[in-house]
C-alpha cells in the first residue's frame, strides 16, 4: 500500500512539473534540495511541499494558480521566510518571490510613495528612498531580509510602529492574483476596487459583527482578517483589509507603499527600570512626546559580558527620539528621560553606539532561543499584544503562568504598542512536552482575551495561533472567516490550515521527525550536550544570514552574498542537514550529493558562529559531515592535496627553490593544479626559500632566544618572564608562518623582544590540525593533535604561560576545534585556554609596553576567524596606540585557507573578495598601509589586487628598524 502510494505521489509530483514548466517563464523545481529548504519557517511547524516556483511576472502566479487548481494543489506564497507562525510553509507549491520578483519599480519622492514587487528586501528600499529623506516606516527586527510581500501578508510592524504604524497603515493599493486566475485591484473606497464577486453582499449582511466583533483602541490587532476595514465608516479599504491575510486570499504582485519622512538626526535614550513590569508601566507616559520607538527588554535577554554599557537596572525601555539636527534629537531624549522615571539613563547619538544598542535590541528574535543556561526555547506565544496601559499587569500574570508551568520564557518587545516577543522553553520532543505546549497555549490565550488583547501583534496567526481565534473572536466572527475566505479562493488552494479551518497548533511540529538518539559524531558539541540534532536544531530560521544589507563588520555568510541561493546560505545549509536527520525528503543521510553541494560552497570562515544570533556553527557542522560522507571512500582530489598541506610543505622545505622554479613553469605548473585538485585561474603561492624554524636553528630551548642577536628589547621595556625565570611566552611555529611566511615570526620576535617578553619555540613538531578538519579528515586530525598534544604537555604544566600564535586560523583551531574534537583529554582544554593572539599577548604580558608610533592609515580585513572566535579588540587597541588610523573590513577575503584553491571555486572566491576587501583596498588613499594577519587574506589581495599586505607584527617591526645581525 505503501509503494503504491509514493508511485501514486511520485508521478503526480512528475507530471505536475511537466505542466509547470510548459506554462512557466520562471523557475520550477521540484527537486529535493529546493523541497527541503522550505519545509520550515522561522517557526516551529514544518511542512514538505512538492517543489518551488520562482514566477517572473503577475502572469506566471496565475498561470501557477491554474495549473495547481487543476490538480488541487495547494499554493503557498513564501518571502523572506522568516515567518514565526508557520503560514510561510506548505505541503503544495510554495511561490519563491525573492528570485525575481523583486523590483523596486519606481520611487515619486514628492507624491512619498513607492511601487514594489512582493521580493523586495525591506531594506533595499529604505536604502533606495534614503536620499529623499524618506522612509518605509514598518522595520521588523528581520529588516535586512524581510521582504514587503511577506510584510503585507503578515501585516509586519517593528520598532517604529508607535511612529509610523503597521504595514496595513502604510499601503495604499495592491494588485492581486486572485485563487482562480483573476486579478484584483485594491485600493480605498468601493469605486476604486476590483474585489471577488460577491465581497459586498457579505459586507452588508454582516454589518452588525463587523461592527461589533473585534476589539477597539488595540494598536497592534494583527489576528485574523481585518474585515472590519470594509465597513463604509472605515472608507471600504480593500488593501487594508486584504493585509495581514498570510496568503490565504491571493498573491500580490505588485504594491504602492506611502513613504514618512525619515528625520535626519536622531538619539536613543536608555530607561533603566527595576524589573519588566515597571519598565511596561512607565512606556504609556512616554507616548504623549511623539518618540519613535518605545521598546523594552529585559536583562535575562542581555548576554553581552557587562551588560553592554546598558544603565543600571533589571529591565530597559529604548526610546528613540528623531530631530532635524542632533541636539534636537538629545534634547527631546532629555525630555523622556525626565518624563520616565527610570532608576538610571544613558542618551546616545552617535551612529556606532546606536547600532551597537539596536542590535542588542535586533538579534533578540535569535537570542532568546537559548535560555542563559543553554537551554532551547522555542516560539509559539511570540507576540501577543493588549493594551499598552494594561502591559504591565499583564506581564505579571504572564510571568505567574509560566512559573505554574514550569516554563521559562524572556520577554521583550514593542511596549509602547503592548506587544510582547518571548520564546519559551517548551519541551517539544516527545509527547509529554507537547502536551504542556498545548495546555499553556490555551491558558495564555485565556489570559490575553481577559486583557482585553490580540493573539497576534505582529507575526500573524499561522498554525500557531489560529485554532484558538474563537476565544478572541467568539465563534460567530471565526466562522465568517471561513466564508470570507470562501469569496477569494472557492477552491481552498490558497495556504490551506491558515486562519481559515485551521490545523490543530501541535500538528506538524518539526521536531518529530529527528532522530530520537544522538546521532554518532566526531566533534563534542558542548554546547548542545553532545548532541548534533540539537546543533542543528539551532537554527530557527531567523535568517540573518540572508542579509545582504548587514553590518560592514558581519562576516556571515559569504558564499550567500555571492551567489543568492538559499542553499548556500546558513539557514539553507541548516535545513538540509535537518532534512539529512529527518530522512524523508533527503532520504540517503551521510552520503546525500544534496548537502555535500550545499556546503561546498561554505567557506568555513566561521562567522554563523559568532554572527547568527543562536551561534549556528556552519564549519563544524561541514567537517562532520564531510568525514562521514567520505568515510570509506575516495576524497576530491583537492582534500589530499590541500587537506594535508603541513605534511607535503615538510617534504618541500629542502627542494623549495627548485620547486618555485617549477612552478613558474606555466605547463608543469598547470599539471600539477589538475592533479591536484587546484583552481587553474590561482598562481601557487612560492615556499619560502628558508623556514622560519630553520633561520632560528640552534636557539630552541635557549631561554628567551636571547641568543638571536638583535632581538633583545632596545627600549628599556620592561615586560614578562615566566616564574622560573624562563621565557614568557610560546611562539606558535604554525605552518603558514613556517613555510610561506617566515618574515612573519621573525618580526613577530623582534617586536616581542622589544617589549621585554621572553619567548621560545616549542620544541617537537606541533600543528593545529586546521587543514584536517577543515576537508573534514577527522580521524587524521586527531592523530595530528594528540601528536601536538604530546609534544606540547611539557609546557602546559605552567599555569598562564600564553601560547602566541600569530595565523588567527590556527589560533581559532586551536581555540575551538581542539577542545571540540578531543573534549575527554584535559591537555586540549588547556592549550585551547591558553592561546593569544600577537595584540593580546603583548597586552596581557607588557602592559606598559609603547609600540612604536606609525602615524598612518590603514585598509585590509580583519581575519574572519578572528572576528568569529578570538575577537580583534586587542588588535584595535594596539593599532590604536601605534597610530594607525582607520578600520579594517568585515566579511571574508574568499580564499579561506584550501577553499579559494580548490577547483570550482573561483568565482565564488572572487565574489566574496569583491564584496568588501577589495574595493576597500581600491579605495584606500596613496600611503595607506594594507593590514591582513591571515596568510590567506594576504595572498588574496596579492593575486586578486597586486597588493601586498603585510601582518600587524610586521609593521611595528619595521618601526621598530631592524636589529643589528638580525637574519632576513
Amino acid at each position: 500500500m505503501a509503494d503504491a502510494a509514493n508511485d501514486r505521489a511520485g508521478e503526480l509530483a512528475r507530471e505536475l512539473e511537466r505542466e509547470l514548466s510548459r506554462v512557466v517563464r520562471g523557475r520550477v523545481d521540484l527537486g529535493v534540495t529546493a523541497r527541503a529548504l522550505t519545509t520550515m519557517d522561522a517557526s516551529n511547524y514544518r511542512r514538505v511541499p512538492l517543489g518551488v516556483v520562482a514566477p517572473r511576472d503577475a502572469d506566471d502566479v496565475a498561470a501557477v494558480l491554474a495549473v495547481c487548481r487543476t490538480y488541487g494543489v495547494p499554493v503557498v506564497p513564501r518571502g523572506g521566510g522568516t515567518s514565526i507562525a508557520g503560514q510561510a510553509t506548505g505541503a503544495g507549491i510554495v511561490l519563491d518571490f525573492t528570485r525575481h520578483m523583486r523590483s523596486l519599480v519606481s520611487v515619486d519622492a514628492a507624491a512619498r510613495t513607492a511601487v514594489v514587487q512582493p521580493g523586495v528586501v525591506l531594506d533595499v528600499l529604505r536604502d533606495a528612498v534614503a536620499p529623499h529623506g524618506l522612509t518605509f516606516g514598518p522595520d521588523p527586527s528581520t529588516h535586512s531580509r524581510c521582504t514587503l510581500g511577506g510584510m503585507i501578508g503578515n501585516n509586519a510592524c517593528g520598532a517604529h510602529s508607535v511612529a509610523w504604524g503597521t504595514t496595513a497603515d502604510n499601503v495604499r493599493d495592491l494588485t492581486v492574483v486572485g485563487a482562480g486566475g483573476e486579478r484584483h485591484f485594491l485600493a480605498r473606497g468601493r469605486q476604486n476596487s476590483t474585489t471577488p464577486v460577491g465581497l459586498d453582499d457579505f459586507v452588508i449582511r454582516h454589518l452588525s459583527a463587523l461592527r461589533t466583533g473585534y476589539p477597539q483602541d488595540l494598536p497592534r490587532r494583527i489576528s485574523g482578517y481585518a474585515m472590519d476595514a470594509l465597513l463604509p465608516e472605515r472608507g471600504a479599504d480593500a488593501a487594508r483589509a486584504f493585509c495581514g491575510s498570510e496568503g490565504t486570499l491571493g498573491v500580490v504582485t505588485e504594491a504602492t507603499v506611502r513613504l514618512v519622512e525619515s528625520p535626519p538626526a536622531r538619539a536613543l535614550a536608555v530607561l533603566g527600570y527595576a524589573d519588566e513590569s515597571a519598565a511596561a508601566e512607565a512606556a504609556p507616559a512616554l507616548l504623549p512626546h511623539h518618540p519613535l520607538t518605545v521598546e523594552g527588554m529585559a536583562a535575562d535577554l542581555v548576554r553581552v559580558r557587562g551588560g553592554a554599557g546598558l544603565p543600571r537596572g533589571g529591565a530597559w525601555l529604548f526610546v528613540e527620539t528623531g530631530g532635524t539636527t542632533q541636539a534636537e534629537a538629545r534634547s527631546r531624549a532629555g525630555e523622556l528621560v525626565r518624563a520616565g522615571g527610570a532608576l538610571d539613563s544613558l542618551v546616545v547619538s552617535d551612529p556606532a553606539g546606536l547600532r551597537a544598542l539596536w542590535r542588542i535590541r535586533e538579534d533578540a528574535a535569535g537570542t532568546a532561543t537559548r535560555m542563559p543556561d543553554g537551554t532551547e526555547a522555542w516560539p509559539g506565544w511570540e507576540d501577543c499584544a493588549v493594551p499598552p496601559a494594561r502591559l504591565g499587569g499583564y506581564l505579571r500574570e504572564f510571568r505567574s503562568l509560566l512559573s505554574s508551568y514550569g516554563l521559562h520564557g524572556t520577554p521583550y518587545g514593542h511596549f509602547g504598542d503592548g506587544c510582547i516577543h518571548v520564546r519559551i522553553d517548551f519541551d517539544l520532543l516527545n509527547p509529554a512536552g507537547v502536551g504542556r505546549f498545548r495546555a499553556f497555549s490555551e491558558d495564555l490565550a485565556d489570559l490575553v482575551v481577559a486583557h482585553g488583547g490580540s493573539l497576534s501583534g505582529e507575526h500573524g496567526d499561522g498554525q500557531a495561533r489560529a485554532e484558538l481565534l474563537p476565544k478572541m473572536y467568539g465563534t460567530e466572527l471565526v466562522g465568517l472567516f471561513a466564508e470570507f475566505k470562501d469569496l477569494w479562493d472557492p477552491d481552498g488552494i490558497l495556504n490551506p490550515g491558515i486562519l481559515a479551518r485551521p490545523a490543530r497548533l501541535d500538528e506538524n511540529l518539526r521536531f518529530e521527525v529527528l532522530p530520537k538518539r544522538p546521532v554518532d559524531v566526531e566533534f563534542g558539541y558542548p554546547d548542545d550536550g553532545g548532541d548534533f540534532s540539537a546543533a542543528v536544531r539551532r537554527c530557527v530560521g531567523v535568517a540573518k544570514c540572508r542579509s545582504t544589507h548587514g553590518s560592514s563588520q558581519d562576516v556571515m555568510c559569504p558564499s550567500f552574498r555571492a551567489t543568492g541561493e538559499e542553499e548556500h546560505s546558513t539557514r539553507g545549509r541548516a535545513r538540509l542537514l535537518h532534512e539529512m536527520l529527518a530522512g524523508e525528503v533527503v532520504t540517503d543521510g551521510w552520503r546525500s550529493h544534496e548537502v555535500r553541494d550545499a556546503l561546498d560552497l561554505c567557506l568555513s570562515c566561521k562567522g554563523c558562529r559568532s554572527d547568527c544570533p543562536v551561534g549556528v556553527d556552519m564549519a563544524t557542522y561541514k567537517a562532520e559531515f564531510l568525514h562521514h560522507h567520505y568515510a570509506g571512500r575516495r576524497r576530491p582530489a583537492a582534500h589530499y592535496a590541500l587537506g594535508r598541506l603541513p605534511e607535503w610543505l615538510r617534504l618541500a622545505a629542502p627542494l623549495a627553490p627548485a620547486l618555485n622554479a617549477a612552478a613558474r613553469v606555466r605547463p608543469l605548473a598547470a599539471l600539477v593544479k589538475r592533479i591536484a585538485g587546484i583552481a587553474p585561474e590561482r598562481a601557487i603561492p612560492p615556499l619560502a626559500p628558508r623556514t622560519f624554524l630553520r633561520g632560528l636553528r640552534g636557539l630552541r630551548g635557549l631561554r628567551g632566544l636571547r641568543g638571536l642577536r638583535g632581538l633583545r628589547g632596545s627600549r628599556g621595556s620592561r615586560g614578562r618572564r615566566s616564574a622560573s625565570g624562563g621565557a614568557a611566552v610560546l611562539l606558535w611555529p604554525d605552518t603558514f608562518t613556517n613555510h610561506l611566511s617566515p618574515e612573519v615570526g621573525r618580526a613577530a620576535l623582534r617586536v616581542l623582544a622589544d617589549a621585554g617578553i621572553g619567548a621560545e619555540i616549542p620544541a617537537g613538531r606541533v600543528c593545529c590540525g586546521l587543514t584536517y578538519v577543515s576537508t573534514g579528515q577527522l580521524d587524521r586530525a586527531k592523530v595530528v593533535l594528540r601528536h601536538t598534544l604530546d609534544a606540547m604537555e611539557p609546557y602546559l604544566g605552567e599555569a598562564g604561560r600564553p601560547v602566541v600564535v600569530l595565523e588567527p586560523s590556527c589560533a581559532a583551531a586551536l581555540r575551538t576545534d581542539l577542545p571540540e574534537l578531543l573534549p575527554d583529554d584535559p591537555r586540549a582544554a588547556r592549550l585551547a585556554a591558553s592561546v593569544r593572539t600577537f595584540a593580546e599577548a603583548l597586552e596581557e604580558c607588557a602592559p606598559g609596553w609603547s609600540p612604536p608610533r606609525l602615524d598612518r592609515p590603514v585598509a585590509g580585513q580583519t581575519h574572519c576567524h578572528q572576528h568569529a572566535v578570538l575577537g580583534d579588540a586587542a588588535e584595535r587597541r594596539l593599532r590604536e596606540k601605534a597610530g594607525l588610523t582607520g578600520g579594517l573590513s568585515g566579511g571574508c577575503c574568499g580564499l579561506a585557507g584550501n577553499f579559494g584553491f580548490e577547483r570550482g571555486h573561483w568565482e565564488v572566491s572572487l565574489a566574496c573578495a569583491e564584496d568588501q576587501l577589495l574595493p576597500a583596498v581600491r579605495a584606500a588613499a596613496p600611503g595607506t598601509e594594507i593590514l591582513a594577519d591571515g596568510y590567506s587574506c594576504r595572498t588574496q589581495l596579492a593575486q586578486l589586487a597586486g597588493r601586498r599586505a603585510r601582518h600587524l607584527a610586521e609593521v611595528l617591526a619595521e618601526g621598530l628598524g631592524a636589529g643589528p645581525g638580525e637574519e632576513g
